[in-house]
């Protein structure tokens, strides 16, 4: 199973708490790159960037989830960011689907928005999936084509 990168604003903090709890239980290796408090004012646009450069120097070896109040800042962010394909997974078959025909690398959720057991539940059947080749790998590959295009 690959590492997690995570992160979140001050916003998040008590659900980025439990994550990392709920990730380690299962036996994933966890890389927390803050907010650690409630009073931490690092804006979330600060903590993406930590994430998606650490899954960018592992090679895209790592996937990460960012969480803030709604999980739409860090998801615009982290998709600032070559090689990253971030979505905002707040049910269980959106978050498959970030994966299975999109290859996202990050998934973001908010604190606001869903509840912890929800939040687990999507999580944990999230890190479970690879992307495969098939009929989304040409979208996938026009997705990169686009990227390169606009980011260089």
């Amino acid at each position: 199973m690959r590492t997690i990168v995570i992160g979140c604003d001050n916003a998040a903090v008590p659900m980025k708490t439990m994550l990392i709890r709920f990730l380690e239980s299962k036996g994933v290796t966890v890389e927390d790159l803050g907010c650690d408090c409630a009073d931490d004012p690092t804006y979330y646009p600060t903590v993406a960037k930590r994430v998606c450069r650490n899954i960018i120097e592992s090679g895209y070896a790592k996937r990460g989830i960012l969480v803030c109040g709604t999980g739409i800042g860090m998801c615009i962010t982290a998709n600032k960011f070559k090689g990253i394909r971030a979505a905002v997974g707040h049910d269980s078959f959106s978050a498959e689907r970030s994966v299975l025909s999109n290859n996202a690398n990050v998934l973001c959720m908010g604190e606001r928005v869903i509840g912890h057991e929800l939040a687990k539940k999507i999580v944990g059947e999230w890190i479970t999936l690879e992307f495969k080749d098939g009929p989304s790998t040409p979208k996938v590959q026009e997705i990169t084509a686009i990227e390169n295009e606009n980011m260089g």
